[in-house]
């Protein structure tokens, strides 16, 4: 199995790796260094944008060096790699971002200009659109990295991913859970995604009972939608996928680079037609101007 090295990839695979074991699968696990894991300083952008999380992990696989790949679904780009495919998605964990700070208990009570750590397009301009007078500021390395430079005082605040933060049982560090009326989650974000080559028979076989159909319906809305808004994974774009009573939801929001303006749809199908559910989504903010706003982001 091939899997990133940080901390977090590492509990990613260890948690997919125990339970392939629970069904008398045995695995190795094979650590790649990619190049958003050596390059942690600057922003992502600078690096070359999608896939520095994946790439060598997916060269890896098309190399049968390893024979399945384990990955943060929202690293993972949209455009499919010939002769690989997504084999499983295993259960969401929790979907959405979360402050974490030392001077506030919640966004609202930040003080006028606090400087938030955040990389993220797609966070800076969901909490400007509600808060202009905050500062945004680059923040890189683990998670680990980058509590210390909050404890530091070098940012007022972070947004962080919930489900990082539990599964490196750091919940504790967990301020506020952002409602998703306020921010809408990366296109994947929570979820896990098991790639092997398309004619593995044998472990595809193997990854077959990891994968819960309901998460693999509404990240498939989600990506659906990146891929016809053909936005990447740092333009300005939320989007959130859940089920309830087998009906699948989606919603997307699409901002400008100043968070000024925003852009949302939202709409419901079957779990059978996810992708044409996300793609619809997205037409929906094509249609009132999203194109626009997703240029000025690759021209940034």
């Amino acid at each position: 199995m091939g899997t990133r090295a940080s901390p977090l990839a590492r509990w990613q695979a260890d948690w997919v790796a125990a339970q392939l074991a629970r069904r008398g699968t045995d695995v190795e696990l094979v650590p790649l260094s990619t190049r958003g894991d050596r390059e942690q300083a600057g922003p992502i952008g600078a690096m070359g944008g999608q896939g520095v999380f994946t790439k060598e992990l997916q060269r890896a696989l098309l190399a049968g060096e390893v024979d399945l790949a384990v990955h943060s679904l929202k690293d993972l780009p949209t455009d499919a790699v010939a002769g690989l495919t997504l084999a499983a998605v295993p259960p969401r964990g929790a979907a959405g971002d979360v402050l974490v700070s030392r001077k506030a208990r919640s966004w609202e009570e930040l003080p006028e200009g606090a400087v938030i750590g955040t990389g993220s397009l797609r966070r800076r301009t969901q909490l400007w659109h509600a808060r202009a007078d905050l500062k945004m500021e680059d923040v890189r390395g683990n998670v680990d990295t980058r509590l210390r430079k909050l404890d530091e005082g070098q940012y007022d605040a972070l947004i962080l991913a919930e489900a990082g933060l539990e599964r490196l049982g750091l919940a504790g560090e967990i301020t506020q859970v952002l409602p998703k009326s306020l921010m809408l989650p990366a296109v994947g974000q929570g979820a896990l995604g098991i790639e092997a080559r398309a004619d593995d028979r044998r472990t595809l076989a193997a990854l077959a009972p990891l994968d819960d159909p309901e998460t693999h319906g509404a990240v498939l809305a989600e990506r659906a939608l990146l891929a016809t808004l053909r936005g990447g994974c740092l333009a300005p774009i939320g989007a959130w996928g859940r089920v309830a009573d087998g009906r699948l939801s989606l919603s997307g929001v699409v901002l400008s680079l100043d968070g000024a303006k925003r852009l949302t749809a939202e709409a419901a199908g079957d779990l059978a037609d996810a992708v044409a559910l996300g793609s619809s989504v997205a037409a929906e903010l094509l249609s009132r101007g999203a194109g626009e706003f997703i240029a000025a982001s690759r021209s940034r």
